[in-house]
């Protein structure tokens, strides 16, 4: 992605975090030059030291699942939170409008996963995603059969992350009492993800 150093985001840890916090991603690939997007509740795990993975799963209708088993590059974006920023917030005249945001893009290449952690794969994300809830629903409650035919119906992928970047752009180009506002307009917003990028602001404060 297009990167200024300002807004240059390396460290693992906070790319980690975004990525485990956003799992809603946009898979893209190539095939003879034509992009092609699916958009996919994903898993992470491992660090940078041990191998970062992204586990997740395509309809097997949708022929995307074709590219994944050929081994093409694969780009995986996870969309932070972002916002408007008004030039009103600032202490000064002659600003115009721009846009708060984080993002995290992981190139790596996939391979197919075979049934058994296909089954661990949907295991694992009901638990993620269900936790919140009380009481959880329990994946392993389906009739076997049932999800043995709902198995049939997708492809389950493991892409191994090569390389990962990140862009949080947070008002870091603009003067210290500048940033307050912004970060303090934001988190006064009637817009949840609003008051998100002004708690990423603060982060990368710290």
């Amino acid at each position: 992605m297009y990167q200024q150093k300002i807004f240059n985001e390396p460290r693992p840890e906070i790319l980690h975090k975004l990525m485990r916090e956003n799992g809603f991603a946009t898979l893209v690939t190539a095939a003879d030059g034509v992009p092609f997007a699916s958009h996919i509740p994903v898993l992470i795990a491992g660090e940078a030291a041990g191998g970062l993975r992204i586990r997740g799963h395509v309809a097997r209708a949708n022929p995307h699942w074709k590219q994944l088993e050929d081994g093409a590059p694969v780009l995986a974006i996870f969309h932070g939170p972002h916002g408007y920023v008004s030039p009103s917030w600032y202490g000064d005249d002659g600003n115009v409008p721009t846009w708060n945001y984080a993002v995290v893009h992981a190139y790596g290449r996939a391979t197919l996963m075979a049934p058994a952690e296909l089954r661990t794969l949907l295991q694992d994300l009901v638990d993620e995603h269900e936790r919140r809830f009380e009481p959880p629903w329990r994946f392993d409650s389906l009739p076997a059969a049932l999800i043995d035919g709902l198995m049939r119906g997708i492809v389950g992928f493991e892409i191994a992350v090569e390389r990962v970047e990140g862009k949080l752009k947070l008002s870091q180009n603009r003067a210290p009492e500048d940033r307050s506002r912004v970060r303090e307009r934001l988190a006064a917003s009637a817009d949840p993800t609003a008051r998100d990028v002004a708690a990423w602001m603060d982060l990368l404060a710290r």
